[in-house]
């Protein structure tokens, strides 16, 4: 497997992380010290805050520091954090939340449905939310008090990689390959290539393209450890 890239250090503070996002676990106690489960973890964790709300400009000044090293420029995610970084270099908070809306939620709907059960049976609030519901709750993760939105949206589902992947010390590698390979696999890449694509994307189509990228890396991660 291609290696992960230290690029930054990436916005996984809890403080941020509860004020973003819509997830929360019982056993959640901190990192498993794995320098590249770590980087993977953080990766989702961006996944999720520029997927759950429009970036705001402390997040913007972050990406503005991606950098990307000499060694690490034969990795296939180079050029999708060096497209990130221009995106966010270019970016205009005012004009990013008008992206976000024209993207996510529009008048009726965006142009993208982010969720699950639309990208797997074309409806929303379908089996896949159902048995991703048992699932979490086999994991001991559940939807934070006051949060509506169901979890088979995609930042929710990245913030479920990130906990499950690095927070979470009694989820084995196992149940890791199982949950990507259930909820994550069959359809995340291509809401991601759709993203790229989207008429509306300016700046979220470098996100759409590091989302494709890593995901491509995830699945061939899962399927090596076998």
């Amino acid at each position: 497997m291609n290696k992960m890239i230290t690029v930054m250090q990436l916005p996984v503070n809890q403080e941020k992380r509860e004020q973003t996002t819509w997830l929360s676990s019982k056993n959640e106690n901190g990192s498993k010290n794995d320098p590249e489960i770590e980087l993977r973890s953080q990766t989702y964790a961006l996944l999720a805050a520029l997927l759950v709300t429009p970036p705001n400009s402390e997040l913007i000044n972050l990406l503005k520091g991606i950098r990307v090293s000499e060694d690490d420029r034969s990795s296939p995610m180079a050029p999708v954090w060096d497209a990130l970084k221009l995106s966010a270099d270019a970016a205009n908070v005012e004009e990013l939340n008008d992206e976000f809306h024209d993207l996510f939620i529009g008048m009726g709907r965006g142009e993208l449905v982010p969720y699950a059960s639309w990208y797997l049976t074309g409806f929303l609030m379908e089996k896949p939310l159902a048995v991703l519901r048992s699932t979490l709750s086999s994991l001991g993760i559940e939807r934070q008090k006051g949060v509506h939105e169901p979890e088979d949206h995609v930042a929710a589902l990245c913030e479920s990689m990130r906990i499950i992947l690095g927070q979470h010390p009694e989820i084995d590698f196992q149940q890791q390959q199982a949950f990507f390979r259930e909820h994550v696999a069959p359809w995340m890449g291509k809401f991601f290539r759709d993203l790229s694509e989207a008429q509306s994307a300016k700046f979220y189509r470098s996100v759409g393209q590091l989302g494709e990228q890593f995901l491509a890396l995830e699945k061939q991660y899962f399927s090596m450890l076998t």
